[in-house]
């Protein structure tokens, strides 16, 4: 993967983002989770790219993560236009979209927006879009410089706390086949809404690979083992 990532005009802003594998190989968009930026990605990115059925892979930084600009604003809404445009930027007419953790909250909003953008979906240890009760309390702000942009955690944190419904309600939009790939019991994820989510999206299955939430930086091989198959499908 490129040691310095590229950048791009998407939506108003600068993403940055890392790239590999052959031009012309069917393309595949891998969206980080929160606190994180598309280097988290690498390993994975890596085998994508150079296995048996070669992707052109790309690892973005969402906004106000890693490299890319931190503008204050950090709805999900926001964050899933900023793909739409990352794609139509880089004339990326359909993609394979893997997202982990909030990478897949924008993965699934896409799917649901932009149902034409999206080949095959997969979520990784995704919440469910259900309130939280109790609502999680305010996150205190760590000392020092962060490779993030503090107000994006107060701002997913609120939409966490309360997901608009429609983000429920339109499960039944995503048309792409969908892979949701549990943690398992040590995933502080519940996992009976895991399940319960997959039940609302047409084309979906679950496999759980028992790594906790972590499951693609804990057990990548488990990971490529589901995830390359379902994406060559």
């Amino acid at each position: 993967m490129d040691t310095a990532p590229r950048t791009v005009k998407a939506n108003g802003i600068t993403l940055a983002y890392r790239v590999q594998g052959p031009r012309e190989a069917p393309p595949v968009v891998l969206l980080h989770c929160r606190g994180a930026d598309g280097a988290d990605w690498t390993p994975i990115a890596r085998r994508l790219a150079d296995g048996a059925h070669p992707r052109r892979v790309y690892a973005p930084d969402l906004r106000g993560h890693g490299r890319s600009d931190r503008p204050g604003a950090y709805a999900h809404e926001m964050l899933r236009d900023d793909i739409a445009g990352f794609l139509g930027a880089l004339g990326i007419d359909r993609a394979d979209i893997v997202g982990h953790s909030l990478g897949g909250a924008v993965a699934y909003l896409l799917a649901q927006h932009a149902p034409g953008l999206v080949r095959r979906l997969v979520l990784e240890d995704v919440p469910a879009p259900l309130p939280l009760d109790p609502p999680r309390p305010p996150a205190e702000r760590p000392e020092g410089d962060l490779p993030y942009d503090w107000a994006m955690i107060e701002a997913t944190d609120e939409q966490r706390n309360a997901p608009h419904p429609s983000w429920w309600e339109h499960m039944s939009r995503i048309s792409a086949p969908t892979l949701l790939v549990r943690g398992g019991p040590s995933s502080f994820v519940p996992q009976e809404q895991i399940a319960a989510m997959a039940a609302r999206i047409p084309l979906a299955r679950v496999v759980t690979v028992d790594a906790g939430h972590l499951v693609h930086e804990r057990r990548p091989e488990e990971f490529l083992a589901v995830v390359e198959p379902f994406l060559t499908g």
